[in-house]
This record gives structure tokens, sequence and C-alpha cells, in this order.
């Protein structure tokens, strides 16, 4: 039955997750191979131009012919959003379906992949620019101050993850909650009923912080310092790059001297290895994720022929 004329029958989804330097993407690839797919990326860095090495940009010869969607899509200057994300990876997500193509969505931003599924969960309020102008002089406990007693479980929400004192991400928060429109919602792109089949990938704590530990000495040999000196010469400021967040913050630091190299790469480690803990905590509310240890993934393709075969599957 062809996925698209399926009018009874929901179109099947393959959603692959897990932390940074999980091996997602490999397993994606070798999937869309044996059954007609394609990969929607869900990273919010992967969808700038330019940041390659750093964020560990699939390549083309890595791809191995897959068709890959919603990376290269933003210049890094801009700020592209989950709700951006949600609009155009839906765009993405119909067009596959359409071609009774099997669509795999890879990633670890797990708040992009749940814009792109269920993009009721974003607020639609546009930035308020004066707003922010009047934000800019007041300090950081004020404006978090203010937040609390707006919107208490925005703020508790930030302070647990630790960004209550990053001043774009309580400005941000304010701005929704003092919007009129606050609680509108992205309008969705009318999609066909899909039914979706969650894969995660897991590593032990001690194996991962040495995948961290390697991969990131093998983007230095890479040039990833070459990379972001080319960004800011093309005209990425500093402040950018430090928005960016991760590598960058710590490449922008280094090419300013504000630290060494020994000293960047143990930084770039640390803050790599406290993303991944934060996103074990993010998928883990998730229950639908079927786990596969790193190095054992040899039932994902049982499991992925049994879930193509409930008679949803073109």
């Amino acid at each position: 039955m062809s996925i698209s004329s399926a009018s009874s029958a929901a179109c099947p989804v393959i959603v692959i997750v897990g932390t940074n330097a999980s091996g997602k993407s490999n397993l994606a690839v070798s999937l869309a191979q044996r059954h007609n797919g394609e990969i929607i990326s869900a990273d919010s860095r992967q969808v700038y131009r330019g940041l390659d090495i750093a964020t560990g940009k699939i390549s083309q010869k890595e791809m191995r012919h897959v068709p890959h969607h919603c990376i290269d899509i933003a210049d890094p200057g801009s700020r592209y959003t989950a709700a951006d994300f949600a609009r155009d990876g839906r765009r993405v997500l119909a067009d596959i379906l359409r071609r009774d193509r099997l669509p795999i969505i890879v990633g670890g931003t797990g708040f992009y992949i749940d814009a792109l599924l269920k993009p009721e969960l974003l607020s639609t309020v546009p930035p308020n620019e004066e707003l922010r102008a009047g934000f800019h002089s007041l300090p950081i406990d004020v404006l978090f101050s203010q937040l609390e007693k707006m919107d208490p479980e925005r703020a508790q929400d930030l302070q647990r993850k630790g960004e209550h004192r990053l001043r774009r991400r309580v400005t941000r928060a304010l701005e929704i909650a003092l919007a009129p429109e606050a609680h509108g919602h992205v309008e969705p792109s009318p999609l066909p009923e899909i039914h979706t089949m969650w894969i995660g990938i897991h590593w032990d704590n001690d194996t991962l912080k040495e995948r961290i530990r390697q991969r990131t000495r093998a983007r230095l040999k890479e040039g990833m310092v070459e990379e972001a000196k080319r960004l800011h010469a093309d005209g990425l400021s500093w402040e950018r790059m430090e928005e960016l967040g991760l590598e960058y913050k710590h490449l922008a630091d280094f090419l300013r001297g504000y630290c060494s190299e020994e000293e960047m790469l143990e930084r770039i480690e640390r803050d790599d290895w406290k993303y991944a803990k934060r996103q074990r905590t993010w998928f883990k509310r998730n229950a639908a994720i079927k786990w596969f240890e790193g190095d054992n993934l040899g039932g994902v393709e049982t499991l992925v022929q049994d879930f193509l075969s409930q008679g949803f599957a073109g």
C-alpha cells in the first residue's frame, strides 16, 4: 500500500534520538538505505551554514547518497528558532510522505523534535524589540524576579536547567508572558496521520565521556579552530559565537586569547558532557523510546521491520 494513498492507515515515521557522540547519524543512514528513507536532521546548530566541523555535521560522503534535510538552511548571524524548525520540518515531512519515502527524524535537540511532531507546544509570540531594549539595562536578577511573578512555572524550569542567568532566555520568557497573544499556537501545516516509532541510543557514562573526548580532539585536527576564524572573518561576531554555545563559545574565547588550547578542549569536553546529561533528562520523559546500547544495535533492524510490517508502509 502506498503511503500517500493510505486513507485509513497512519503513515510511518521513525525518530532516532540520543546524546551527542552517540552514533545517531550512522544508524539513521543505514536504516534509510535499507528502507527507502530520507533523513530530517533535528539539530539546533547544524541548521546553520558554515557550522560544520565543531558541530559534527554529517559530510556528503557519510550521507552515502541518502537525502538529508534541515541542514545548512539558516544564516549563522540570525536566530533560527524551534518554531522555524517546526514550520520547515513539517513541510519537508509532508513532502517525503507524499513521495512514498520513509521519513527518519534524527537528532539530539529534543525540543526541536517535539516542536516538529507537536507544534501546538510553541507560542507564536513575535520578538518585541522595544520591550527588549527596555530590559537591556536591567540587572538579570531583577528580570528573573519579574518572571517568577508572571510565570513561576517557566522561571522554575529555567532555574532547573541552570539558564536563569542567561539574559536572552529570561528576556524571551518575559516577552511571551507579557504578550497579549501569549496563549496562541503555531498553526500546524497539514499532515496525514502518522505513526511514530522512537529509537534511542545509549552509552554508559565512562564510554560516552571518552567518545566525547575523542570526538573533540578529532575535530581539532579536522580544523574547527580555523573554521571559527573563518566564520568571524566572514562577519560572525564574537557575541553571536558565544550565543551558539558549546564548542563555539570556547573557540571564541581561545581565539581572543582568554584561554589556552588545552583549556579550550577541556571546557568543550566538560560542557558537552553536561549537555549530554541534559539530553538524557529530556528524552527520559518519553516512555515511547525503545533504547539500545550503542555497541549492540543488532536488534534495531528487526524492530524496524516489525514496525513497517504493520500495514502502513509503502
